[in-house]
């Protein structure tokens, strides 16, 4: 299904960003730029934000931003800062 008409992004194009991406993928952003794209009208923004939801699964819920899944600091150093997204890099 065609998610995002402005890009021609399908539902299959977002959840595939988010199982290839190595950063936890948690935003529309994060997709656009995995995808080499930019969000152009914004509507589809809620659509994706659900799909990355469910892509990740019961992480998605569980998780705060110092798992060690979302990449963002590391498991057991609560000094650490924040990791950089390289989005072009997805």
């Amino acid at each position: 299904m065609i998610v995002c008409s402005c890009n021609v992004l399908s539902d299959d194009d977002i959840r595939a960003a988010v199982a290839e991406s190595d950063d936890a993928v948690r935003h529309a952003k994060q997709v656009y730029g995995c995808l080499g794209c930019s969000a152009e009208c914004g509507r589809c923004a809620r659509t994706i934000k659900t799909i990355i939801d469910e892509a990740l699964g019961p992480c998605a819920q569980s998780c705060c931003a110092g798992c060690p899944h979302s990449h963002a600091v590391a498991a057991n150093d609560e000094t650490a800062e924040p990791a950089q997204f390289a989005l072009a890099a997805c």
